[in-house]
């Protein structure tokens, strides 16, 4: 297939969602009264204190972490720290995240951005407790993505058309202010477009957009860039405006934003990627790659841009690099081997830190790209940094593990410990499956891990005595000591296992009235059932 995109890609991410009823944008406000109930679906107990105890304390941070914002009257999950609001780059993605302990956030999360939309289409880049900021872009990971992902979880219909609409328009905006240089590529015009403060990627430039007004690039003669990240994500959206489009029964829209994600991909690997290096950079005004090697790579395979092929070139010579990005600590915000990187760390650093941003950005384009055993060892490796250190604060040294010294209370270290442990060694709900994360833990520690998957259903992992025993509504249905990830169906039936362990791995399974089941898998391989 090569590197040309093709429909059925696109159709490969979308699920089958209940018709959507169609609703102004004036009664976002309403959308928002009637909030899904704050209900936790989910519960992790261990007989291991010290898990325990940072596991608690992480779902505290982040109770403590919701508050109510200027001009959006429902409560949100604030960045935490020193950062007292909500960005565009990050809030909608960790709502997403804290789905499974309150619904209600991750809904909010996403409807504040689009009930402070602005007519013109413009997104808020940040929400803050005294003001609403429109001075930059500020995008990662894309709002529709993420509004797409919690609507197929929650058959949604009123934020499907709400995001529908919010994000059609703010594509139209970023088209209008953003291109002027006419190639089908996103603009940077600042430091805080990417959100890479204090970044050797952006020395030298201006933090944010002249008058606070993300529509006006700097007087400076190497801007405006074109960004492989920031176009990525508008490469995203559209992918998922596609979905989105197609369930709500437009199909020609539908159509159309598959036409305009194969044009901006096209225009990300022939202008932005350079095969020699295997790395995307910035294009400079003068049509000069800046070639510092940071996490805008990581973030172009976090929209699935490129193939699987081109991804197994990019991640041998660079992710999987142990000189470069598979650091001790995964994953730097600048390669080891780079130059540019920053030394001494300093706070808030995109010059070289290992941000907790990209480590729970990591699970939406590792597991994608199959390789599930190395994301394994990058969250144990994060697990194991944060049961180390005070607090829950923003970024490590990629060498050591150690966290600079910052402010604590920073909820995405937090929803790494906890989204980190669920996908480590606990069951999830995937569409009409269940994944089971088989790991247990040494003979003398006791753990449960149980999700309500819907008012009829209950899946549950026990560990003990080093053997994991996984239920439906209170009836086991299978016992393993190995390490594996089984997929099954909502009725416990076995589809395929997965391998999850740094090495090649033998897995016995254990079934009521049948024999063992044996076999052997290798790290990152799949096996039918």
């Amino acid at each position: 297939m090569g590197r040309m995109i093709r429909r059925r890609e696109f159709l490969a991410r979308s699920g089958l969602l209940a018709g959507a009823a169609l609703i102004p944008r004036a009664s976002l406000g309403a959308i928002a009264k009637d909030s899904i109930a704050p209900t936790s679906c989910v519960s992790f107990q261990t007989t291991d204190p010290e898990l325990q105890s940072h596991y608690q304390s992480a779902l505290d941070l982040l109770a403590a972490n919701v508050e109510k914002m200027r001009g959006y009257n429902e409560p949100v999950l604030i960045e935490g720290s020193v950062y007292r609001g909500i960005w565009l780059e990050c809030a909608p993605h960790e709502g997403l995240v804290y789905f499974a302990i309150r619904p209600d956030i991750a809904r909010n999360n996403h409807l504040a951005f689009f009930e402070l939309q602005h007519e013109d289409g413009q997104l808020p880049c940040n929400i803050k407790l005294a003001e609403v900021g429109y001075g930059q872009i500020q995008m990662v990971v894309p709002i529709a993505a993420t509004a797409w992902e919690l609507s197929q979880q929650t058959h949604d219909s009123q934020l499907l058309e709400a995001a529908y609409g919010g994000c059609s328009r703010w594509d139209a905006w970023l088209r209008k202010y953003r291109d002027t240089r006419h190639t089908g590529l996103c603009e940077g015009f600042c430091t805080f477009d990417t959100g890479h403060d204090n970044s050797p990627r952006w020395a030298g430039m201006p933090n944010g957009c002249p008058d606070g007004d993300a529509r006006k690039c700097p007087n400076v003669p190497s801007l405006p860039r074109l960004c492989p990240d920031l176009s990525a994500t508008v490469f995203g959206g559209r992918v998922a405006l596609a979905a989105m489009a197609r369930v709500l029964g437009r199909d020609s829209e539908a159509d159309h934003w598959l036409e305009l994600a194969a044009s901006i991909r096209s225009a990300i690997l022939d202008r932005l990627y350079d095969p020699a290096d295997a790395a995307f950079y910035d294009r400079d005004a003068q049509n000069q790659f800046v070639r510092i090697r940071g996490d805008v790579i990581s973030r172009v395979l976090g929209e699935h841009v490129v193939d699987q092929e081109l991804f197994e070139t990019i991640y041998q010579r660079q992710i999987h690099n142990h000189s470069a990005f598979w650091a001790p600590y995964p994953l730097p915000s600048i390669a080891l081997d780079d130059p540019h990187f920053v030394r001494p760390i300093p706070r808030n650093s995109w010059g070289g830190a290992s941000q907790a941003l990209t480590a729970l950005r990591a699970t939406r384009w590792m597991e994608h790209y199959k390789k599930p055993a190395d994301l394994a060892h990058l969250m144990q490796q994060w697990i194991n940094a944060l049961l180390r250190a005070p607090g829950f604060r923003q970024q490590l040294d990629p060498l050591t593990g150690d966290f600079t010294n910052d402010s604590a209370g920073y909820s995405p270290a937090a929803l790494v410990l906890i989204d980190f442990t669920w996908r480590l060694a606990g069951v999830r709900s995937i569409g009409d499956q269940l994944e089971w994360n088989i790991r247990p833990p040494a003979a003398n520690t006791r753990s449960s891990f149980w999700l309500r998957v819907n008012p009829a259903l209950v899946a549950e992992i026990r560990y003990a005595s080093g053997r994991a025993q996984i239920s439906l509504n209170g009836h086991q249905i299978l016992a393993s000591d190995s390490v594996v990830r089984l997929i099954t169906t909502q009725r416990g039936e076995l589809r395929n296992a997965v391998g999850i362990g740094s090495r090649n791995s033998k897995v016995v399974l254990r079934q009521s009235h049948t024999q063992p089941r044996t076999f052997t898998i290798d790290p990152n391989a799949t096996v039918d059932l």
